[in-house]
């Protein structure tokens, strides 16, 4: 009989850790993108301003585009955005997420607007 009882329980045990699992790397991502958020926004515009893709959707692409004063650390926040758009592809997987596969388009054109960085229509 306790044989069948721990049968039971093991697969609700495993379950609860993938949630867990799950929940904490979600979490990693909110603190990544807001670590690259303060980073983007430690630097005024004074020149120009370019974008970056940003995430990863399940169907392939971009979530979004960050924009950010030229006077950042490029290589940096390369480096910064790779490993975020890893992480929410490997988050995509785990979590079998599912997007409206929509394409995010780069914005057209960006400028530097009263010392912050915008999309020009």
């Amino acid at each position: 009989m306790k044989k069948i009882l721990l049968l039971a329980v093991f697969p609700l045990f495993a379950f609860q850790c993938s949630e867990n699992n799950d929940a904490n790397l979600s979490d990693e991502l909110t603190e990544k993108k807001q670590e690259i958020v303060d980073y983007i926004n430690s630097f005024d515009c004074t020149e120009s301003c370019s974008y970056i893709a940003f995430g990863s959707k399940p169907c392939g692409g971009p979530r979004e585009y960050l924009l950010f004063s030229s006077n950042v650390n490029l290589g940096q926040l390369q480096q910064m955005v790779a490993e975020y758009n890893e992480m929410d592809h490997q988050n995509n997987i785990q979590t079998n997420a599912v997007s409206d596969c929509a394409v995010e388009l780069p914005p057209n054109a960006v400028d530097c607007v009263n010392g912050d960085c915008v999309v020009i229509n």
